[in-house]
């Protein structure tokens, strides 16, 4: 069954993103208002060393009044690469310079509400080239084993789903 996305008004707009209100049709005939949110692309990056160590940040939330573990992200510049803002957004987050960048996965975290998607690279190697530009976005900055990420999910010490999923897959990849 296919809705029908018929026209969108933009009710609110800025720089990040814009709030519109769609006119949809159901596959029955029916119509319903239904909001979304228009989000720019959001690119994200982490770095796993040879211990098969994770770097995180460890950051609150306000919006959810939580703390947890997350990776380097930030919305994509127009006209810049996912990739480079990927490999941007760790170092000013982290100070680490990624080595070169691999695309991990794309994922849409709420496809029901937004057109959100989410790029996530890494890498094998990272340059310390000084404290981080944007310190205040993380309490702290650590290398974490990969190993104990199903246990950080499992406590729910990583909310963010695409942040859970990443650091799944990467674990997947490097511990088998």
């Amino acid at each position: 069954m296919r809705w029908k996305n018929l026209r969108e008004l933009t009710v609110y707009e800025n720089r990040w993103f814009r709030v519109n209100l769609a006119d949809v049709e159901l596959p029955d005939g029916r119509h319903l208002d239904h909001f979304l949110i228009r989000l720019r692309p959001v690119a994200v990056a982490t770095v796993v060393n040879e211990a098969n160590e994770v770097l995180l940040l460890w950051r609150h939330r306000f919006i959810t009044d939580n703390w947890g573990w997350e990776l380097p992200a930030g919305v994509v510049d127009d006209g810049e690469d996912i990739a480079s803002a990927a490999a941007r957004e760790m170092e000013e987050e982290t100070g680490w310079r990624p080595g070169p960048l691999r695309h991990l996965m794309s994922v849409e975290p709420s496809n029901g509400l937004t057109d959100a998607r989410h790029h996530i690279y890494w890498a094998d190697e990272a340059e310390y080239i000084g404290d981080p530009e944007d310190a205040f976005e993380s309490d702290r900055r650590e290398w974490v084993p990969l190993k104990l990420v199903p246990d950080l999910i499992a406590r729910g010490e990583v909310p963010a789903a695409n942040m859970a999923a990443a650091l799944l897959l990467l674990h997947h990849i490097r511990l088998g």
